[in-house]
């Protein structure tokens, strides 16, 4: 799927319309991919409308204002220390896990995600402005959610 900022905002908020408690997305993709951008169209669907800031410096940004609690994670600088926070708080808690550069957790993942895979160097782009957007099932629950879209 190949997006600009507006049509990524809009199918993320698609997306995070059907989202549940406890599930978790995993962002994948370089620097400046749309991560964080992303994410702010999923806010939009749990009906949360306060800012949504990439939580680079703070690992975890929790916005609670809507449908669902939002647990916004970057975890890039934790590097090879995911247990420098509790993890499963979140991902066991009672919102929607999101987690930026989640594949450096590597086996601390769950066993069931959404994987975004987010490629801003495809060939297949027109311009600098479009991303392409692999989603990727974990668990038939994501197989299911990304039939849903279809």
């Amino acid at each position: 799927m190949k997006f600009n900022e507006e049509e990524m905002l809009k199918f993320a908020e698609k997306l995070g319309r059907q989202l549940e408690a406890q599930d978790v997305i995993v962002l994948t993709g370089e620097l400046g991919a749309g991560k964080t951008t992303f994410t702010k169209g999923l806010a939009l669907g749990l009906d949360i409308h306060q800012m949504v800031k990439s939580p680079t410096y703070t690992i975890v940004r929790s916005l609670e204002n809507g449908r669902l609690p939002l647990y916004h994670m970057d975890v890039y600088r934790i590097g090879d220390d995911p247990d420098s926070f509790d993890l499963d708080d979140y991902l066991f808690g009672e919102g929607v896990s999101v987690i930026e550069w989640g594949e450096m957790l590597g086996a601390d993942l769950p066993e069931h995600y959404l994987e975004v895979i987010f490629d801003k160097y495809s060939p297949d782009l027109v311009d600098d402005n479009e991303r392409e957007i692999i989603l990727k099932a974990h668990g038939q629950r994501y197989e299911q959610l990304i039939q849903s879209l279809a």
